[in-house]
């Protein structure tokens, strides 16, 4: 499901007007998508992970300026990241224990990041999952770590973008409050067109379509 050793192989995803992602291991089943986001020359790392030559092509968009954790089981190589660019680690305010366990400086934001357009929303909160998104309401650019993705396993034969297997019937309805012209998904490559309609079908189709998630994934894994 997911690799381990140091990432030599990865791929671009999601090459849009603010910014850039990557996978840092192509062939793993889940898929970890990292991003760059961008405000003026001021680049923004969000959940990533980290990977030979990566630094050479987030210079192409400017200078880090801090790593973003959206996601509470997302540390994955933020701290590294940080400190090798001498950045912070910011976490939103909500996420409680996470900032303890973070091996580099840490900042904590409540709704702005920072100076930057981009603004937290907490999607969800309890004690077995806690997950922020982030959102700029002027370009409809949505970043959503964990609750929806395009990977395989998050998808029905007929979805582009699915809820999470373990979402399904809680659905994360908190999304379809926000405005999505682009979508970046902690898993797999994002979505660049009519994804406001989108996002909302994967919400609102969510628990009908959950049998045809379970027998399609539970059928991969019988025959796979």
């Amino acid at each position: 499901m997911k690799a381990s050793d140091s990432a030599t192989d990865w791929k671009k995803i999601d090459r849009f007007d603010d910014g850039i992602g990557w996978i840092a291991y192509p062939d793993e089943t889940m898929q970890r998508a990292s991003h760059a986001i961008t405000d003026g020359d001021d680049v923004w790392l969000v959940d990533p992970v980290d990977a030979d030559g990566i630094d050479d092509l987030l210079a192409e968009y400017g200078e880090v300026a801090g790593v973003i954790i959206l996601l509470d089981r997302h540390k994955r190589d933020t701290a590294a990241l940080a400190r090798r660019h001498d950045v912070s680690v910011w976490i939103p305010t909500f996420m409680e224990s996470v900032a303890q366990e973070i091996d580099a400086p840490v900042e904590r934001f409540r709704h702005d990041l920072a100076d930057t357009r981009f603004a937290v929303h907490e999607l969800i909160n309890n004690r077995f999952w806690t997950e922020a998104v982030l959102h700029d309401p002027d370009s409809g650019s949505l970043v959503v770590p964990e609750a929806v993705g395009t990977t395989s396993y998050f998808r029905t034969h007929t979805e582009d973008l699915g809820v999470h297997p373990m979402l399904r019937m809680t659905p994360p309805r908190k999304l379809t409050r926000l405005e999505a012209n682009s979508i970046r998904v902690g898993h797999g490559s994002g979505i660049n067109k009519a994804t406001t309609e989108q996002l909302h079908s994967a919400v609102d189709g969510a628990r009908r379509r959950a049998p045809h998630l379970v027998y399609k994934n539970v059928k991969n894994m019988v025959f796979s």
